[in-house]
């Protein structure tokens, strides 16, 4: 109790908050990086460095949370004066996340008007993880669960689809979003708003 009492306050002065959504998982909301997820316990948060290219990192925010079956964690990388571009970011990030795994998804991946990149890795341990990254606002959002060998799949889902951005953020114009939309018209399943051209939903058969 000590120690989350600790972590609740730590999370307070940072201007996050957090609050229960069932029995067994917590809102948790980070209002100065616009994203809202929820986690299956109360996350831990680290101040550090991540790498974003070959030979380079910079500050980054890590939010994670461990149970017995898993580990849940979003990390907030600070792009702003790194004169990275995006597809720079999202591949490497890509390739980092893929290392000594197999890859069974790499699909692209949109929330509200953000988009980015979806995976899902399986791992030689037996573990899986689904990951995605988002290149927005400055700053390099990417969300991954890892569930251990036997770990519960429903976890790993549920933690992933709960990452919520303001809907404020967008990394693409208006126009872009129109021209996505406008090249997936055609296609027979018709999505009403795609994650970007290469989604399968997109695809022409």
């Amino acid at each position: 109790m000590r120690l989350i009492g600790f972590v609740v306050a730590a999370l307070a002065l940072s201007g996050a908050a957090v609050a229960q959504v069932s029995n067994d998982w917590v809102e948790f909301s980070a209002p100065d990086m616009s994203f809202t997820v929820s986690f299956p316990v109360v996350p831990q948060v680290q101040n550090t460095t991540y790498q974003v290219a070959a030979g380079r990192s910079v500050p980054a925010e890590v939010y994670s949370a461990r149970t017995s079956n898993g580990i849940f964690t979003v990390t907030v990388a600070d792009l702003a004066n790194s004169g990275l571009q995006e597809n720079a970011v999202i591949d490497f990030a890509v390739n980092k996340m893929s290392a000594g795994g197999e890859v069974k998804v790499n699909f692209p991946h949109r929330i509200y008007q953000v988009y980015g990149r979806q995976m899902s890795v399986a791992g030689k341990d037996g573990s899986h993880s689904t990951i995605a990254m988002f290149d927005t606002n400055g700053k390099l959002f990417q969300i991954e669960a890892k569930v251990l060998p036997r770990g519960n799949d429903v976890d790993l889902i549920r933690f992933q689809q709960s990452l919520i951005f303001d809907r404020k953020l967008s990394n693409r114009s208006q126009d872009t979003i129109n021209a996505i939309k406008q090249a997936c018209a055609n296609s027979p399943n018709r999505p009403n708003n795609p994650a970007g051209l290469d989604d399968p939903r997109c695809a022409q058969k």
